[in-house]
């Protein structure tokens, strides 16, 4: 499952299971519609159940990725919901590589403080 919510100038994903073919072109095409008005926004992404995508899926990631790196300069900040602390550690340095962007991991049970980090002036 992946679900993208739109909140004012944050950008909600919930993605939980694996990703196939099909279920990543509707992520990336629901990402790109709820991103289209986004400035100086924020992302809340809530790993529920993380699973590794298809082959076919990771194919149709990449080669969508050049318009999915212009999407990350609308963002200036982002938090993740993980109980996985691999993963929490890899979107952190996921952040370092990508200017302009500051990504903390969060526990999911931590959601309001990464809120309130994400709403904070910075």
């Amino acid at each position: 499952m992946f679900q993208v919510e739109s909140i004012g100038n944050r950008i909600e994903i919930t993605m939980s299971g694996a990703l196939n073919a099909e279920s990543m072109k509707d992520a990336l095409d629901q990402i790109q519609e709820k991103c289209s008005k986004i400035e100086n926004g924020t992302m809340l992404y809530d790993v529920v159940d993380f699973h590794l995508p298809t082959l076919e899926a990771i194919m149709i990631e990449f080669s969508r990725l050049p318009s999915m790196i212009g999407l990350l300069g609308k963002f200036k900040r982002a938090a993740v919901l993980t109980d996985l602390h691999w993963l929490g550690g890899i979107s952190i340095f996921e952040g370092l590589l990508i200017p302009g962007l500051s990504i903390k991991a969060f526990r999911r049970d931590q959601k309001a403080e990464a809120i309130e980090w994400l709403e904070a002036e910075s």
